[in-house]
């Protein structure tokens, strides 16, 4: 769970084949590298038929790379950058998208936009201007564009109605507080046994949301500045151990199928962002659930993260991987996202709000980009893999009772200074 559920499907073209650069035959080989293991590719073999169709001179590998986060799969296309593979576009999420730029790995897009205004403006005329506004100030600093936002997720509370009306209780409410929830994990696990939520330690997902709503962050803005021992931190991670704790939330670790426990009655609720849709259709059980806003303490809040594509400076095949860009922003592809079940809420609000991605889906799905305006992006800086280990490591310890919650903040926060 977490930012890795980002991925817009992805797979390769089924007419993809061919070693060379296709210079003497007028065809061009792309690169496209995207975050996902073998079976997602098998997944979506057909995701970009039309593109094969409309481009046959643009034979198109589609390569999956398999990770435990964004973070980490930012290091691998790093690595087999720095290893001399060839590699055109790279699908890169919020967390890599920073140091790709600092770095110099990239093509300006700026010619390109130029070239194709009319097929850019009617992108972002669909797209909510907070998703570029938040790329072009986050991925880079010399003001070049380098990246064209694509899907994105934010995060809020799926609910069991079932079991709330079998504890007999309202409904949360998107104004709903921490002590709200406290109050109804009390009465779901004396009347059903069931517990309010997992207390996991997912960065996006599991940390994130609870920071926010105190009005705290592991980092500050700018991401320059460590501030995850500040009191209000302390206090999140204080308020879910206490869960734990009381037993209205099971202790972390482990494997944890939160979608089945749903379905058992076993689980109240669970905090994620369109990707937790997949699961409980696997499991049927999509009706009873419903979408509100995760609970505040001092304010609303909900982490956001989202891909892009960039074109790599190296790329000997711009012009081949401005048009793959260019199809990624249309939107039949946004379309084929959502008929192969993407995981992600796409950049197209006319997608995002159709109803193929509503259907099928838990109630009040709507809410998943509505509230995109009040969402704080989650911190990547340069350095964005360690920064997650050492955030989740902390808060795996405060909220399990390893540590004090102060104790495991305030040392990761030293550890998030030396790395920033």
């Amino acid at each position: 769970m977490g930012a890795a559920a980002l991925l817009p499907a992805a797979a390769p073209l089924a007419a993809c084949g061919g070693d060379g650069d296709g210079a003497n035959s007028g065809e061009s080989t792309l690169t496209f590298v995207y975050y996902g293991d073998a079976q997602l590719q098998k997944s979506y073999t057909t995701l970009f038929k039309q593109f094969s169709d409309e481009n046959p001179h643009i034979k198109l590998r589609a390569q999956g790379i398999p990770g435990d986060s964004w973070a980490g799969f930012a290091n691998a296309v790093a690595t087999r950058i720095a290893g001399g593979q060839p590699l055109d576009v790279v699908q890169i999420a919020t967390e890599g998208q920073r140091i790709f730029a600092s770095k110099g790995l990239l093509e300006p897009l700026d010619p390109y936009v130029k070239k194709d205004q009319a097929a850019v403006d009617d992108y972002f005329k669909d797209v909510p201007e907070a998703l570029k506004k938040w790329t072009d100030h986050y991925a880079a600093s010399d003001g070049k564009t380098y990246y064209i936002p694509g899907s994105y997720n934010t995060v809020a509370m799926h609910v069991n109605t079932d079991l709330f009306t079998k504890a007999g209780l309202e409904i949360p409410t998107d104004e709903w507080s921490w002590d709200d929830l406290r109050s109804a994990a009390e009465v779901i696990k004396k009347k059903t046994g069931a517990y309010i939520m997992p207390a996991g330690n997912s960065y996006f997902a599991e940390v994130m949301p609870w920071l926010l709503t105190n009005g705290a962050s592991p980092i500050d803005a700018d991401w320059k500045t460590a501030t995850f021992d500040a009191p209000a931190a302390i206090e999140a991670a204080e308020f879910v151990r206490s869960l734990v704790v009381d037993g209205l939330a099971p202790k972390p670790g482990g494997t944890f199928d939160a979608a089945t426990l749903m379905r058992q009655g076993k689980l109240a609720c669970m905090a994620g962002g369109r990707w937790l849709a997949n699961g409980l259709r696997t499991v049927k059980f999509v009706d009873p659930v419903t979408l509100v806003r995760f609970p505040q303490k001092t304010q609303t809040g909900t982490p956001l993260g989202w891909d892009a594509w960039p074109i790599l400076k190296q790329s000997k095949n711009k012009d081949a991987a401005w048009t793959l860009i260019k199809f990624f922003m249309s939107k039949k592809f946004g379309d084929a996202l959502v008929q192969n079940g993407t995981a992600a809420v796409p950049a197209r609000a006319s997608v995002a709000t159709s109803a193929a991605f509503l259907e099928d889906a838990p109630k009040n799905t709507e809410l998943l980009s509505s509230i995109l305006d009040e969402s704080t992006p989650i911190p990547g800086p340069d350095r964005g893999a360690e920064t997650q280990a050492a955030i989740e490591e902390a808060w795996l310890a405060a909220v399990s009772g390893t540590k004090a919650p102060a104790t495991a903040l305030g040392e990761a926060n030293a550890k998030l200074e030396q790395l920033l």
